[in-house]
């Protein structure tokens, strides 16, 4: 497994809570990283086609009054079943990088 971000399942998990629309995904892992992870268009786009053509998300215009439409996504069955896979894999990771990488490191200048 990579060590890069999943953005695959950053993107699941916001869905599986419910339905929501492109900057509405990129505003929630923005908050929920405390501003860490920023999603813009040129990434989040991208993600949200690959995830439709995989079949683990859906999306649909929805009409806003007064407002232009909004293209809404929800998972579907198989996105919440890649999600746990994708999650479990991710734990398996950070649990193996935190045997690797000392609790509080005591690292001294010059000792490399």
């Amino acid at each position: 497994m990579s060590y890069r971000t999943d953005t695959r399942a950053l993107v699941l998990a916001i869905l599986s809570e419910g339905p929501q629309h492109g900057y509405g995904i990129s505003r929630a892992i923005r908050e929920r990283s405390a501003e860490v992870l920023k999603l813009g268009e040129g990434q989040l786009y991208p993600v949200l086609h690959g995830l439709q053509e995989a079949g683990w998300i859906h999306g649909e215009w929805e009409m806003q009054e007064g407002d232009p439409p909004k293209r809404v996504y929800r998972i579907t069955p198989a996105g919440r079943a890649e999600l746990v896979t994708r999650a479990q894999k991710w734990r398996a990771f950070a649990d193996a990088v935190g045997q690797v990488l000392p609790s509080a490191p005591k690292l001294e200048a010059g000792h490399e």
